[in-house]
């Protein structure tokens, strides 16, 4: 067990926010279907599960294998995963107080989700911090190299922005309520702010660049990210303001939620077109499934629930069928990328290191008849 996660990075926690996305989505759609709601709470339960799984796993990593470890946060392709760690901590934990609460409790759920969403926003803090300072100071990229997993790091303090608000309710009424709604506000701006800082060098490398090498193509989807999960999370303000914050303020929520949100969700869906038209082109040239198709959940999941906020609040049909398509994508790649990490875990090919690179031939130099070399 302690050789077989040597290889297991932070990248893995993709799989427990796709999960966990799955559950809290499902349970937010404009719609009641039989049995939905018990489907998204035995998911909520996978994904807890995967997250202790992970943690362990880590935990070993990190004991046995610090050389390793060090080597993920110094190469620049893998430190800015260490966000999805913050991440997945929160979204299981939102997870618990939207769905978990009917199997194990309020009590126990709010228990649950303190303690998550505690240890996701600190580590998502300093992850936005941390790991731009060494891109900055250790690590040496070139502009050519953007990629959107820059921005993981950057959306980790708005999924807990998006999220915090499930406590506010259950904290005494007054400054403690309003602390916390304001402080997730402050988490919706830095982020915010720091992604409209990154998202330009990514497209600025995807456009003057030409297309992400094929294993890099489902990142893409990760630009999503951050407009879908602000878009909930102007939603959620919106819904727990009033008698949290004062008037005009809990008003001017409820507003921010709309004209903030319509365009931003807007500019998901082109995105979302232009992802997935890069993604078929990769897949005619041959792409496979890498860790990288996680890429393909979490994300979206954020669009479902950013549709489903701009239903409540604009009482439109369109958003709430919106946000019933995208989650009918998101349990479709879910399921896919769930099925073929199940496979490269069995075989074995989704721990094993990387391949050495193959031997290049000493070059042969003769000579003529007359001397020259050739």
């Amino acid at each position: 067990m302690v050789t077989a996660v040597r290889h297991l990075g932070p990248n893995w926690y993709a799989s427990v926010m796709g999960t966990a996305a799955v559950a809290t989505a499902g349970a937010g759609l404009p719609l009641h279907l039989p049995g939905l709601r018990t489907a998204c709470t035995a998911v909520w339960a996978f994904s807890l599960a995967l997250l202790v799984t992970l943690l362990g796993a880590r935990a070993l990593h990190w004991t046995h294998h610090r050389d390793q470890a060090r080597a993920h946060l110094l190469d620049p392709a893998t430190a800015p995963f260490y966000g999805c760690l913050a991440m997945a901590l929160s979204a299981v934990g939102g997870g618990a107080v939207t769905v978990g609460r009917d199997w194990i409790g309020v009590g126990a759920a709010v228990a649950l989700d303190a303690v998550l969403f505690t240890a996701g926003t600190v580590l998502g803090l300093a992850a936005a911090i941390a790991v731009p300072y060494l891109m900055a100071v250790r690590h040496r990229i070139e502009p050519s190299q953007a990629t959107p997993v820059w921005l993981l790091p950057l959306v980790a303090p708005m999924v807990s922005a998006a999220l915090g608000p499930l406590l506010v309710p259950h904290l005494p009424p007054g400054q403690a309520q309003e602390t916390l709604l304001l402080a997730c506000f402050a988490m919706f701006g830095l982020s915010l702010l720091a992604t409209l800082l990154m998202l330009p060098l990514v497209f600025a490398r995807l456009v003057a660049g030409g297309p992400l090498p094929l294993a890099l193509t489902p990142t893409l989807f990760l630009v999503l990210g951050p407009l879908g999960q602000s878009t909930t999370a102007v939603g959620m303000f919106a819904d727990i303001a009033p008698g949290v914050v004062a008037s005009p303020y809990s008003q001017g929520f409820g507003v921010l939620a709309v004209l903030y949100g319509v365009p931003v969700l807007g500019f998901a869906l082109l995105w979302f077109g232009l992802a997935t038209a890069h993604v078929l082109r990769a897949r005619r040239h041959g792409m496979r499934f890498a860790m990288t198709w996680w890429a393909f959940t979490f994300p979206v999941g954020t669009c479902v629930t950013g549709a489903a906020a701009l239903a409540r609040h604009t009482g439109l049909v369109v958003y709430g069928w919106i946000s019933v398509g995208l989650y009918v994508v998101l349990v479709g790649a879910w399921a896919v990328a769930a099925v073929c990490t199940a496979r490269g875990l069995l075989s074995g090919a989704l721990l094993a290191g990387p391949r050495p690179a193959p031997a290049v031939p000493r070059p042969v130099t003769g000579r003529t008849t007359s001397g020259a070399v050739r």
